[in-house]
């Protein structure tokens, strides 16, 4: 832990309890990640600095410790509060910009000696166990979420390109820039029903509305939009629009069968 010693020995004065000397070496595993304490407190005090050393008056509450920190590249600001329950000590760290938080519990004795205050190389024990739990409980809970986000644009950006000519509810799909669209099927299909219907600019048939003069089949050549002689004057249905036929369309029609009439009492048994 190079570089906790000087800390240790610039805040020894401070150090009277064995939950101050943990304080200490929290507050270096902070600073060897990249951030600088900026004081005490939940607010900001005036002419505060970057600084790799412990604030005065850090250790003035034996039970909740308050210390405010920010990384070197002013992305994060961090609020620590490390508040003693028992023998053991809760460490929460809140990120103020995403407010996400971090805990961690330690046990007070697994890490510091008690006996040993004024020795830094016998004070501090399991020290790689303390950097561990340091950095997976507390540094990468919150600085994970920074480097997500420089990822996310590109991912999006993939997704938005793979999507970009996807549209479910357009029939036919959309087709890339500058091919044909494929035409439609023939109206002889019987899978051509209702096809006018989704047609916007209405140049197909077999829509719904059942119109024997457009079926697709071959008809006799009537043109309702040039009249009906006896039924329709001359632009009464204007041309190319739908139109349902009434009654028989010309004489030249043919009419019921004969054949398809039942004859007179054909349902009397006494016949």
């Amino acid at each position: 832990m190079a570089g906790l010693e000087p800390l240790y020995a610039l805040a020894r004065a401070a150090i009277s309890r064995p939950q101050d000397a943990l304080v200490c070496g929290v507050h270096w595993e902070l600073v060897r990640h990249g951030y600088r304490c900026l004081g005490v407190g939940d607010q900001p005090g005036p002419d505060e600095k970057k600084s790799e050393l412990l604030p005065a008056g850090w250790e003035s509450n034996k039970e909740v410790y308050t210390l405010r920190y920010t990384s070197t590249d002013d992305a994060r600001e961090l609020l620590l509060k490390a508040i003693m329950v028992e023998d053991s000590m809760i460490l929460n760290v809140m990120d103020r910009s995403s407010q996400k938080v971090a805990d961690v519990t330690l046990a007070v004795a697994d890490y510091i000696n008690p006996e040993h205050l004024d020795d830094f190389h016998k004070v501090y024990k399991n020290t790689e166990e303390l950097r561990t739990r340091i950095a997976s409980g507390i540094i990468a809970p919150l600085s994970g979420p920074s480097e997500k986000v420089k990822k996310e644009p590109e991912a999006e950006k993939k997704d938005a390109d793979l999507l970009r000519d996807y549209d479910p509810l357009r029939v036919p799909p959309r087709q890339p820039p500058g091919t044909r669209a494929p035409s439609w099927p023939s109206p002889l299909s019987p899978f051509a029903v209702g096809g006018q219907d989704l047609d916007p600019l209405g140049g197909r048939s077999g829509g719904m509305i059942v119109d024997p003069l457009r079926s697709g089949f071959p008809q006799p050549g009537i043109d309702p939009s040039s009249g009906i002689p006896g039924r329709l004057p001359l632009g009464a249905v204007p041309p190319g629009a739908r139109f349902d036929p009434f009654g028989p369309l010309g004489a030249g029609r043919s009419g019921p069968d004969p054949d398809h009439l039942p004859p007179p009492g054909y349902d009397d048994m006494f016949m």
